[in-house]
């Protein structure tokens, strides 16, 4: 084989093997007996449907928080906003990752949820649930605490319930992440 061939091989080699790792990754966890975790990782998968929990914890704070309260939850909103549409309309159509096949990597039919259509990279559910907490921990570093534990939970539930694989839950959170510290210097920029 020539000096050539293997340079230009390389890279789908690189991708090929971390692709196996993380299907590795998504198949330890397809196959562990989680009984009692099966049923709510399903009901918060699909509960953050349409970023349904952080749309409830935004009216909560701006009802209950007082100024700082609506602050964050701008803050919050405006990330996962920023974060939502640029993993979807973005990300998503640059890349042609297929969803796992629960059924080849022996998930249990007990925790599964609705399959999406679009593509498996990045996992939209994790970067928006990551950027709202991310935004939110921008004016309300304790708000921002709080609510990692429950966008953590949202972002490992879609890997639990099957529909993603460990790097798209993992690449989706940092996105979410990235964008939201942007969105808040933005935000922080243009409103002084």
């Amino acid at each position: 084989m020539s000096g050539a061939n293997k340079t230009s091989d390389q890279p789908e080699g690189w991708l090929a093997a971390a692709h196996r790792a993380d299907a590795s990754l998504y198949a330890s966890v397809a196959g562990s007996s989680t009984p009692g975790l099966d049923r709510p990782m399903t009901l918060i998968s699909d509960a953050a449907n349409l970023s349904k929990p952080w749309f409830a914890a935004a009216a909560a704070m701006s009802l209950l928080g007082g100024r700082r309260g609506r602050r964050a939850a701008l803050f919050g909103l405006a990330s996962l906003t920023t974060s939502s549409s640029f993993v979807n309309l973005v990300m998503k159509p640059l890349t042609d990752r297929r969803r796992p096949d629960r059924i080849e990597h022996g998930v249990i039919e007990a925790r599964h949820v609705k399959m999406p259509s679009s593509t498996s990279f990045p996992s939209g559910h994790s970067a928006s649930a990551l950027a709202f907490a991310t935004g939110v921990g921008h004016i309300s570093p304790l708000g921002g605490a709080l609510l990692a534990l429950p966008a953590a939970t949202v972002a490992y539930s879609r890997v639990h319930t099957g529909v993603h694989y460990p790097g798209d839950v993992i690449a989706g959170s940092l996105a979410g992440i990235f964008l939201a510290k942007i969105t808040c210097r933005l935000i922080d920029r243009y409103s002084a």
